[in-house]
């Protein structure tokens, strides 16, 4: 008999958990860490790739086969650079941050189900880290602390962008953090349990994604700004404060920060799937036609499928959307996922009590929840556009149908008309409006 042998199909409960060796627990942890580091490195070149194709480039190439190696070299690279620490920044925490962004990334994956229960050398275990009954909150919980080392690293580099930065990252966590907890609350009230393993077995015969669909949609929205990814990376938006809360970062500590994104990249897509794609269970074409696809190691292979079609959704976006304004954020977060949340958690409320009184109203819930995500996606498409025009800067005396004169000062340069600079040399004189700089003539000194 094989070591990695199959088993009949069976779905892990809380208490199976616990009682696996310490070989197979440490194999666990080994496998997940493996495997977390060979995602980053595969997610950085289909998304350079991707990118590329999408704005008709090339993308990485040259090392490895197809380039496959580029992520790898990268590293390499940013492990051999100069480690550069500015000479007034708070040391200790400069050097803690980038550790307590990876280390809550890296945890949060151990209570995913990968797959149901198998044999692994004669030893039937499944195929998760470990379960709690509050793992959801777990995930959670390790998502705020990665906040800490962003925020931390913006004060502690004693840089004012740096310090936007993490400022910016502390008020978008708190406002999608909100929204996505209670995106949440749906999903516990459905499957009446907050463990990982019990919310998949749940969705045996339908998925969450159909039931709750304008919670999908939430979480959706709040993992893109949990992610810090366009079109929300706020904290890092190069054109106003450089390159954020790591501008002040380098070699390994800069690394560190890259593997940290991109590692909740995957949490957030693998939680996506745990909660409402039905883990690891194949769709139902392929479990209808096939009795053994949710056995053995086969739903390992559902599972990554579902995994790498989410990063490809948070891909597709990166090239597609440009970057929202910070109030059009913060403004998405409390005015709209928040209320609408709340009010979609007391119509579930509703529709369970219904069901719990015997009502089968089943139909009469997909379709109310069907409405509902297309009514929040009309939602946050309409916030969007309004805020952009309800903002739209007035150019003074615009509405006067009056012009700023030609001789006023503006581009490139304001007006020099300053007492030191009556009496320069005319070789010493700047152009001062646009037909100036435009023409190339030389301004005329005031009196």
């Amino acid at each position: 008999m094989s070591p990695l042998a199959a088993a009949p199909a069976a779905d892990p409960k809380l208490q199976d958990f616990g009682s696996d060796p310490w070989w197979l627990i440490g194999g666990k942890v080994l496998v997940i860490f493996a495997f977390l580091v060979v995602t980053v490195l595969l997610t950085m070149w289909i998304e350079r790739r991707v990118i590329g194709r999408m704005q008709l480039r090339v993308g990485p190439n040259r090392a490895g086969p197809f380039g496959l190696l580029q992520g790898l070299a990268d590293g390499i690279k940013l492990a051999l650079k100069e480690d550069i620490v500015p000479r007034q920044v708070d040391k200790v925490v400069f050097i803690l941050a980038p550790v307590m962004a990876a280390v809550p990334a890296f945890i949060s994956f151990i209570v995913i189900p990968f797959g149901p229960t198998v044999s692994i050398f004669g030893h039937q275990t499944a195929l998760q880290g470990t379960d709690l009954p509050v793992a959801v909150l777990l995930v959670l919980a390790m998502s705020s602390m990665g906040i800490y080392g962003v925020v931390l690293a913006g004060w502690s580099s004693m840089s004012p962008y740096s310090l936007l930065g993490g400022l910016r990252s502390s008020a978008q966590m708190i406002s999608y953090e909100i929204a996505m907890g209670l995106s949440f609350v749906a999903v516990f009230m459905f499957a009446g349990s907050m463990s990982t393993s019990e919310i998949v077995a749940e969705q045996h015969d339908t998925w969450f994604v159909v039931l709750l669909a304008p919670s999908f949609v939430i979480y959706v929205i709040t993992m893109m700004g949990e992610s810090n990814r366009i079109p929300f990376d706020l904290p890092e938006g190069e054109g106003e404060i450089v390159g954020g809360f790591h501008t002040e970062y380098s070699s390994l500590k800069f690394a560190m920060f890259f593997l940290a994104e991109y590692i909740n990249l995957t949490t957030l897509a693998a939680l996506a799937t745990t909660l409402f794609l039905g883990g690891w269970r194949a769709p139902a074409p392929i479990s209808t036609v096939w009795a053994g696809a949710n056995s053995g190691w086969w739903p390992v292979l559902w599972f990554l499928i579902k995994i790498f079609l989410f990063i490809f959704f948070f891909i597709w976006l990166r090239g597609t959307l440009p970057r929202v304004r910070y109030d059009q954020l913060m403004r998405l977060g409390w005015k709209v996922l928040i209320p609408v949340s709340l009010g979609w958690i007391m119509l579930v409320a509703a529709i369970r009590a219904f069901r719990n009184e015997g009502y089968d109203i089943q139909q009469i819930a997909i379709a109310t929840a069907v409405v509902a995500a297309v009514v929040l996606v009309a939602t946050v498409v309409w916030e969007m556009v309004r805020g952009g025009e309800d903002d739209k800067q007035i150019v003074p005396g615009a509405e006067r149908g009056t012009q700023e004169p030609a001789d006023a000062g503006g581009f490139p340069v304001p007006p020099l008309d300053a007492p030191h600079y009556h009496g320069a040399p005319a070789s010493q004189k700047v152009p001062t409006s646009r037909k100036e700089v435009t023409s190339g003539t030389q301004p005329t000194v005031r009196a």
